[in-house]
């Protein structure tokens, strides 16, 4: 089987430069034999910088460089000349990438926002030359300081997916087939279980030109939280999606237990995700006829807005639209 391209997760090893030495250099001339101290300062160690770039979606540019070690500072020399910096090196991930210290899984930040930047490893300071500390009562110090040691570790890098929308259901309840048919997205569909194994972004057309990102991840079955399935891989993709649009299909024998289950699962994995709006879709409603769906709608939770659609028969897709765009104004 092909590799994917999406990859989500990476650990590197990042080491800032050191800063370059300050020099102890004494002024000499031919009519100057004792001349000041005049040695410059040692350069800046260079950063490891993170940089957002929205046009990146995965970390797959960063999957085999393992190791990322920016240049030292150079050293101060005579006549006050200040050493040149350690190059930066610039590492640009995507928007909603996540930072953690590799030994502690301490999160050190994330980069929510294009263009953002933060500097993950500091380069050391350079040196004072030795003319930062002549005084009256030493007039030629022949000493300078040494440049500031830098800075290195191993870091996690996480990607969690942005999107205005994220699909939660089982395998099979039809979530790519929902985002092929009201986007441009292309997902594998098949009839088999754990069909999706990446989460897929489809950009959804609504009225006079507004629109929305929905993301499609990988089915939940349940115990999800604790690794069953596929586990909590792509789990922590939905903590950055505004509304939530659980799918079920009418083929389940307890619509609103399903529903439950995958709820729980959420809750389980972080309670936080029981802040955001929901909304439910009964799929595949060209399967049940009238009876079957009076029964189901019985049983449908009252305190979220609930459509019943059918993404090959395309039945309820626009009634589905404007209650998730009803949820994201909210």
């Amino acid at each position: 089987m092909a590799e994917s391209n999406f990859i989500d997760f990476v650990k590197i090893f990042c080491a800032s430069g050191h800063g370059g030495a300050g020099s102890a250099h004494l002024h000499r001339a031919k009519y100057v034999p004792k001349g000041g101290p005049d040695g410059g300062d040692g350069g800046r160690g260079g950063h490891i910088i993170l940089r957002a770039d929205p046009q990146k979606w995965t970390l797959i540019h960063l999957r085999y460089r393992k190791v990322v070690k920016a240049d030292a500072g150079e050293a101060g020399s005579f006549g006050l000349r200040k050493g040149k910096n350690g190059a930066d090196i610039i590492l640009d991930v995507p928007v909603g990438t996540v930072v953690k210290d590799a030994e502690t899984g301490e999160q050190i930040t994330e980069l929510i926002e294009p263009a953002q930047e933060y500097i993950l490893c500091r380069g050391g300071r350079g040196g004072y030359g030795n003319n930062h500390f002549k005084s009256a009562t030493q007039q030629t110090p022949r000493f300078a300081q040494p440049g500031e040691e830098g800075v290195e570790g191993w870091f996690i890098l996480e990607l969690k997916v942005l999107a205005d929308v994220g699909l939660v259901g089982f395998p099979n309840a039809g979530k790519s087939t929902l985002l092929a048919s009201i986007t441009s997205a292309k997902p594998k569909i098949a009839s088999y279980a754990f069909t999706t194994l990446e989460p897929n972004l489809g950009i959804v057309r609504y009225y006079d030109d507004r629109s929305f990102v929905m993301a499609d991840i990988p089915g939940i079955i349940e115990g999800a939280h604790e690794g069953k399935g596929i586990g909590t891989r792509f789990l922590r993709h939905i903590e950055r999606n505004s509304v939530l649009l659980f799918m079920v299909s009418c083929e389940e024998k307890d619509i609103a237990k399903s529903y439950q289950i995958l709820l729980d699962e959420l809750r389980l994995y972080n309670p936080e995700l029981m802040v955001k709006d929901r909304v439910l879709a009964v799929t595949k409603c060209d399967l049940a006829d009238s009876r079957r769906r009076a029964r189901i709608e019985k049983t449908l939770p009252s305190d979220i807005p609930c459509v019943f659609i059918s993404s090959v028969a395309g039945i309820g897709l626009e009634e589905l639209k404007e209650a998730l765009w009803r949820a994201l104004q909210g």
